[in-house]
Protein backbone atom coordinates (compact mmCIF):
# COMPACT_ATOMS: atom_id res chain seq x y z
CA UNK A 1 0.00 0.00 0.00
CA UNK A 2 0.94 3.35 -0.95
CA UNK A 3 2.22 6.12 1.81
CA UNK A 4 -1.00 7.98 2.37
CA UNK A 5 -0.98 11.73 4.08
CA UNK A 6 -3.74 12.92 5.30
CA UNK A 7 -3.84 17.12 6.49
CA UNK A 8 -6.11 19.88 5.55
CA UNK A 9 -6.49 20.96 2.62
CA UNK A 10 -8.98 23.15 0.01
CA UNK A 11 -11.78 20.72 -0.35
CA UNK A 12 -14.21 23.22 -1.88
CA UNK A 13 -11.24 23.88 -4.39
CA UNK A 14 -10.88 20.15 -5.03
CA UNK A 15 -14.38 19.39 -4.99
CA UNK A 16 -14.67 17.81 -8.61
CA UNK A 17 -11.71 15.09 -7.67
CA UNK A 18 -13.55 14.39 -3.94
CA UNK A 19 -17.00 13.46 -5.68
CA UNK A 20 -15.14 11.29 -7.99
CA UNK A 21 -13.70 9.67 -4.65
CA UNK A 22 -16.82 9.53 -3.72
CA UNK A 23 -18.52 8.43 -7.13
CA UNK A 24 -16.30 4.75 -6.98
CA UNK A 25 -16.89 4.67 -3.41
CA UNK A 26 -20.46 4.93 -3.52
CA UNK A 27 -21.46 4.23 -6.74
CA UNK A 28 -22.98 7.69 -7.58
CA UNK A 29 -23.66 8.58 -11.53
CA UNK A 30 -23.51 11.89 -13.32
CA UNK A 31 -26.15 13.61 -12.35
CA UNK A 32 -25.97 12.33 -8.13
CA UNK A 33 -22.61 13.95 -8.59
CA UNK A 34 -23.45 17.10 -10.07
CA UNK A 35 -26.45 17.72 -7.65
CA UNK A 36 -24.14 16.64 -4.71
CA UNK A 37 -21.22 19.20 -5.78
CA UNK A 38 -23.75 22.31 -4.63
CA UNK A 39 -24.62 20.47 -1.61
CA UNK A 40 -20.76 20.07 -0.67
CA UNK A 41 -20.26 23.52 -1.86
CA UNK A 42 -22.88 24.86 0.23
CA UNK A 43 -21.76 22.58 3.58
CA UNK A 44 -18.01 23.78 3.33
CA UNK A 45 -18.97 27.46 3.04
CA UNK A 46 -20.96 26.72 6.44
CA UNK A 47 -20.08 27.91 9.99
CA UNK A 48 -17.67 26.03 11.45
CA UNK A 49 -16.91 23.40 8.60
CA UNK A 50 -13.74 21.91 8.36
CA UNK A 51 -12.31 19.05 5.82
CA UNK A 52 -9.42 16.52 5.62
CA UNK A 53 -8.12 15.13 2.80
CA UNK A 54 -5.93 11.96 2.19
CA UNK A 55 -3.57 12.02 -0.57
CA UNK A 56 -0.66 9.33 -1.78
CA UNK A 57 2.76 10.98 -2.14
CA UNK A 58 2.24 11.64 -6.03
CA UNK A 59 -0.94 13.76 -4.68
CA UNK A 60 -3.65 11.68 -5.80
CA UNK A 61 -6.58 12.14 -3.92
CA UNK A 62 -7.70 9.07 -1.88
CA UNK A 63 -9.89 9.70 0.41
CA UNK A 64 -11.72 12.89 2.46
CA UNK A 65 -13.84 13.95 4.99
CA UNK A 66 -15.80 17.02 5.82
CA UNK A 67 -17.98 18.07 8.58
CA UNK A 68 -19.67 20.81 10.84
CA UNK A 69 -21.53 21.57 13.93
CA UNK A 70 -24.57 20.42 14.08
CA UNK A 71 -27.59 22.53 13.03
CA UNK A 72 -31.31 21.71 13.51
CA UNK A 73 -32.33 24.06 10.74
CA UNK A 74 -30.29 21.98 8.42
CA UNK A 75 -31.86 19.54 6.00
CA UNK A 76 -29.93 16.23 7.66
CA UNK A 77 -31.10 17.42 10.96
CA UNK A 78 -35.18 17.93 9.89
CA UNK A 79 -35.23 14.33 8.18
CA UNK A 80 -33.38 12.50 11.03
CA UNK A 81 -34.97 14.66 13.87
CA UNK A 82 -38.37 11.92 13.91
CA UNK A 83 -36.40 8.94 14.06
CA UNK A 84 -34.59 9.97 16.40
CA UNK A 85 -37.43 11.32 19.19
CA UNK A 86 -38.78 7.99 18.27
CA UNK A 87 -35.75 6.60 20.02
CA UNK A 88 -35.21 9.21 22.82
CA UNK A 89 -32.35 10.44 21.17
CA UNK A 90 -33.51 13.50 19.92
CA UNK A 91 -30.92 15.57 22.29
CA UNK A 92 -27.77 14.22 20.08
CA UNK A 93 -28.64 16.98 17.61
CA UNK A 94 -27.67 19.50 20.28
CA UNK A 95 -23.74 20.23 20.95
CA UNK A 96 -22.65 17.51 17.97
CA UNK A 97 -20.66 17.76 15.37
CA UNK A 98 -21.81 16.17 11.87
CA UNK A 99 -19.39 13.82 10.09
CA UNK A 100 -21.33 14.95 6.59
CA UNK A 101 -19.25 12.79 4.03
CA UNK A 102 -16.09 10.06 4.47
CA UNK A 103 -15.53 8.24 1.60
CA UNK A 104 -12.00 6.34 0.90
CA UNK A 105 -11.67 4.87 -2.67
CA UNK A 106 -12.18 1.05 -2.87
CA UNK A 107 -8.56 0.02 -3.25
CA UNK A 108 -7.32 2.21 -0.45
CA UNK A 109 -10.34 0.33 1.80
CA UNK A 110 -9.25 -1.75 4.74
CA UNK A 111 -5.48 0.41 5.18
CA UNK A 112 -6.75 2.41 8.48
CA UNK A 113 -7.50 5.44 6.02
CA UNK A 114 -10.92 6.52 6.79
CA UNK A 115 -10.17 5.68 10.74
CA UNK A 116 -7.01 8.21 10.58
CA UNK A 117 -9.99 10.86 8.58
CA UNK A 118 -12.71 10.68 11.45
CA UNK A 119 -10.40 10.87 14.36
CA UNK A 120 -8.51 13.47 12.60
CA UNK A 121 -11.20 15.46 11.89
CA UNK A 122 -12.82 14.86 15.33
CA UNK A 123 -9.83 15.59 17.11
CA UNK A 124 -10.42 19.39 15.77
CA UNK A 125 -14.02 19.57 17.18
CA UNK A 126 -15.22 21.60 20.31
CA UNK A 127 -18.57 20.12 20.46
CA UNK A 128 -18.45 16.53 23.23
CA UNK A 129 -20.03 13.95 20.48
CA UNK A 130 -20.16 13.65 16.93
CA UNK A 131 -23.05 11.84 15.07
CA UNK A 132 -23.45 10.80 11.55
CA UNK A 133 -25.21 8.93 8.94
CA UNK A 134 -24.60 5.23 7.54
CA UNK A 135 -26.11 2.43 5.21
CA UNK A 136 -27.97 0.52 7.22
CA UNK A 137 -26.74 -2.61 7.44
CA UNK A 138 -23.27 -5.09 8.64
CA UNK A 139 -21.01 -3.18 6.60
CA UNK A 140 -17.29 -1.91 7.13
CA UNK A 141 -18.19 1.57 7.33
CA UNK A 142 -20.24 0.71 10.43
CA UNK A 143 -17.66 -2.03 11.74
CA UNK A 144 -15.52 1.16 11.78
CA UNK A 145 -18.12 3.45 13.39
CA UNK A 146 -18.92 0.93 15.74
CA UNK A 147 -15.18 0.25 16.78
CA UNK A 148 -15.12 3.78 17.27
CA UNK A 149 -17.20 4.43 20.06
CA UNK A 150 -20.39 4.85 17.68
CA UNK A 151 -23.60 3.61 18.67
CA UNK A 152 -26.87 3.46 16.83
CA UNK A 153 -29.16 6.42 17.84
CA UNK A 154 -32.16 5.40 15.50
CA UNK A 155 -32.55 2.96 12.40
CA UNK A 156 -34.08 2.51 9.88
CA UNK A 157 -33.58 5.92 8.68
CA UNK A 158 -35.32 6.83 5.21
CA UNK A 159 -34.15 9.79 3.67
CA UNK A 160 -35.94 11.14 0.41
CA UNK A 161 -34.67 9.25 -2.78
CA UNK A 162 -31.76 6.93 -1.14
CA UNK A 163 -33.06 3.47 -2.23
CA UNK A 164 -31.52 1.83 0.80
CA UNK A 165 -32.38 2.95 4.59
CA UNK A 166 -29.55 4.15 6.93
CA UNK A 167 -28.96 4.55 10.54
CA UNK A 168 -28.18 7.30 12.62
CA UNK A 169 -25.18 6.66 14.88
CA UNK A 170 -23.25 8.63 17.40
CA UNK A 171 -20.39 8.42 19.47
CA UNK A 172 -18.88 11.09 22.35
CA UNK A 173 -15.46 13.04 21.88
CA UNK A 174 -12.99 11.81 21.58
CA UNK A 175 -13.55 8.90 19.52
CA UNK A 176 -12.04 5.69 20.87
CA UNK A 177 -8.41 4.45 19.73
Amino acid sequence: MENVVVGTGDLAAHVDEALAVQALAFGLGPEEVAIRRQIVLRHLAGRGARALEARTAEGRLVGFVYGLPNDRTHWWSSVVQPYLSREGNDDWLDDSFVITELHVLPDFQGHGIGRRLITGITDTATEPRSILSAIDGETPARRLYHALGYRDLARPVHFPSAARPYAVMGAPLPLLR
